[in-house]
């Protein structure tokens, strides 16, 4: 596809493959600069329900969406074992890509799809949604400002106690998810690690199961350590039965601790603790994000800017890659442990 000049009235047409809750949550947030024109999911009811309120067409089979000439942009949000698929279809067939973490089940599936990215014109997009919160978009801010100082350590948890029958669901089965909890939650926690970090040079961890009767694990454990010796200290769990999302991130002059993200999980919150000359108890601010979690419409509209601008997202296939290089080492430590 040729660049979109920005001055231009065009709007994207939109393909959303995959019509759970993460589906209708894209189609939700697609602003001003997407129309959506066609969804697709095995469920067909599921399908037309999402359809029925934008006009758009309504399939079973994601095919059809992705050959369909008046589609600029594909969102693929089906279950894990479908991500590479139907991403290398679309980006074969010419269409820009917004597709879910993992991306894949596994980062065999996934380099064909960086192969076919890096020989095309169209943009790719990993849904690492975490990083469009509004704590951790001000964190990165602060960051950036200097404001804790050269980074040390990264500590983070995130969690949820699943619910009745969780253990039978897709994300139990293997050959559909690619493995449990460290595959599910992990990669937001290692991504955003890796977003402030930097590249990990040395993987350890561990995974299993220690509830839930499943053959995936309930529990991934990972200590992440790069070349200057920063380290993350991590921690994805179904077994937290307060759902949970805390990070702390750790400079040399304080520290910024981050927690919820909306709805179950608390108020998103950011606590700046800055460290005076004389040390001793640290200057505090906080801010509380009580409002509407915005994060799903500021990624898209990135997204968006991406392709009008031609350039490279921010978040790509490459992102990807590098956190399922973690869960793939942490998943073979484990089964010898």
């Amino acid at each position: 596809m040729n660049k979109i000049s920005r001055d231009s009235k065009n709007i994207f047409g939109v393909g959303i493959i995959g019509c759970g809750l993460i589906g209708q949550k894209r189609a939700n947030s697609l602003g001003c600069k997407g129309r959506l024109l066609a969804c697709a999911d095995i469920n067909i009811e599921r399908a037309k329900k999402l359809a029925k309120d934008t006009g758009a067409q309504a399939f079973s089979d994601w095919r059809k969406v992705v050959i369909m000439p008046e589609i600029d942009v594909i969102i693929v949000a089906t279950l894990h074992d479908s991500l590479a698929e139907i991403t290398l279809a679309a980006i074969e067939a010419g269409k820009h890509v917004l597709v879910e973490k993992p991306a894949a089940c596994n980062t065999v599936e996934l380099l064909p799809v960086l192969r076919a990215s890096a020989n095309s014109s169209v943009k790719v997009h990993v849904g690492f949604n975490h990083r469009y919160h509004q704590s951790v978009r001000m964190a990165r801010k602060l960051v950036d400002e200097g404001a804790i100082g050269e980074l040390m350590f990264i500590r983070a948890r995130y969690g949820h106690g699943g619910r009745v029958g969780y253990d039978k669901e897709w994300r139990a089965k293997p050959e559909l998810s690619g493995g449990g909890e460290l595959i599910d939650q992990g990669p937001h926690l290692i991504d955003l690690s890796r977003w402030f970090l930097g590249e990990f040079e040395t993987v350890e961890g561990f995974a299993h199961t220690y509830l839930w009767d499943m053959p995936v694990d309930d529990n991934g454990f990972m200590l992440l350590k790069t070349a200057k010796k920063q380290v993350a200290f991590l921690h994805a769990s179904c077994t937290e039965w307060k759902n949970l999302f805390s990070m702390e991130i750790y400079g040399k002059l304080g520290k910024l601790d981050l927690s919820g993200l909306g709805g179950s999980y608390g108020v998103e919150k950011i606590t700046w603790y800055r460290m005076l000359p004389e040390m001793g108890p640290p200057e505090t601010i906080s801010w509380e994000f009580p409002r509407v979690d915005d994060s799903w419409e500021v990624e898209l509209n990135e997204f968006f800017d991406d392709i009008y601008l031609d350039r490279s997202p921010s978040s790509g296939l490459e992102d990807a890659y590098a956190a399922l290089c973690v869960v793939e080492k942490i998943y073979e430590v484990s089964k010898n442990a």
